[in-house]
């Protein structure tokens, strides 16, 4: 008893096909994964540079996180008619 061929042959040629195809793009992504990995020149500092032990940088100063703070505590409201009279806008004359 012998078995048939073609269910191999098949198989095989769909292989050849994906390898075909997936080869290239297997190629092409590694060289620009290595592409990536290339160093690019230093480029000039627009500014002194950091490692640079003369240059001169602003004088640190300390500042209390709660230096502007006013406190605001609960004041019994003023009658309407006399709020209503600060916010109204001057006569005309």
């Amino acid at each position: 008893m012998s078995t048939p061929l073609w269910p191999w042959s098949t198989a095989a040629k769909q292989c050849s096909i994906v390898l075909r195809y997936s080869l290239p793009a297997t190629v092409a992504a590694v060289a620009l994964l290595m592409q990536g990995c290339a160093t690019a020149p230093p480029q000039p500092f627009a500014t002194a540079q950091p490692s640079d032990p003369d240059v001169r940088v602003p004088a640190i100063g300390y500042r209390p996180v709660v230096s502007g703070y006013s406190r605001q505590r609960p004041v019994e409201p003023l009658p309407w008619l006399e709020q209503n009279r600060r916010v109204t806008p001057g006569q005309k004359r």
